[in-house]
């Protein structure tokens, strides 16, 4: 089987409810703030400056690291204005990276009825429902209304990769999307278990614009990279995109 030659896999810059809902949580709130969807939550000053210094970073490969023929990006906007910035910044560096495909795919975790709702919001609202969370666990466990567990996003995330291979098998292809895409993959590509992914969270998790990248090998993808944001050091809100 011939698979894509490349896999780069980016979580969106900072977003507005990556910073409000440890806020929230420090500060013992039960609202965030936040009233959107979680699909419409947008990128804080510092995310979309992290984006651009994500664009600035692509272009400065080196010949041995060579741009994504294909780009796919997951359809909320806090992942779409990622590439977007990205890819401006990246043809202000002489770099022109291809139109984002986007598929559904590489949504965020699904999270039903308890979407854009604090820790202490659950337990308010919910509470049988937030005991069963704390014994099925993190990866297990499904919220009412349409959630997802961390199987159900490997079965959506494994329907992509094989589309991938099929319909870009040669290729490099950049994904843009959120943290449990990228740790998914992870977990698809290299057989990693629940341990293993508990194990990334309790080291920092996955950086927002950070970059994790696979390579082809023996008619398999290994990883190159994980989480690398030595692009984003000296990064400030206030830096023009």
């Amino acid at each position: 089987m011939v698979l894509i030659t490349e896999l780069t896999a980016v979580r969106h810059g900072q977003s507005l409810a990556n910073v409000a809902f440890p806020a929230a949580r420090a500060a013992g709130r039960v609202e965030s703030g936040i009233t959107t969807r979680d699909a419409d939550v947008p990128l804080t000053a510092l995310g979309r400056a992290q984006a651009a210094a994500l664009g600035r970073a692509l272009a400065a490969q080196p010949p041995a690291i060579r741009p994504p023929d294909v780009v796919v990006c997951s359809p909320y906007l806090r992942a779409r204005r990622t590439y977007e910035i990205a890819a401006d910044a990246a043809e202000r560096g002489g770099l022109l990276l291809p139109t984002p495909k986007i598929d559904d795919r590489l949504v965020d975790r699904l999270m039903g009825d308890f979407e854009m709702l604090t820790r202490l919001a659950i337990d308010a609202r919910f509470p049988a429902q937030a005991e069963r969370w704390r014994a099925e666990g993190t990866w297990l466990f499904r919220a009412p209304g349409g959630g997802e567990n961390f199987p159900d996003i490997a079965a959506r995330l494994g329907s992509l990769l094989a589309d991938l291979h099929d319909s870009h098998a040669g290729r490099r292809v950049l994904i843009v999307a959120h943290d449990a895409v990228v740790v998914v993959l992870r977990q698809i590509i290299e057989g990693l278990s629940f341990d293993d992914l508990a194990h990334i969270s309790a080291t920092g998790g996955i950086r927002n614009a950070g970059i994790t990248r696979f390579t082809g090998r023996d008619g398999r993808l290994i990883l190159a990279e994980f989480n690398t944001v030595t692009h984003l050091s000296g990064v400030r809100a206030d830096q023009p995109t």
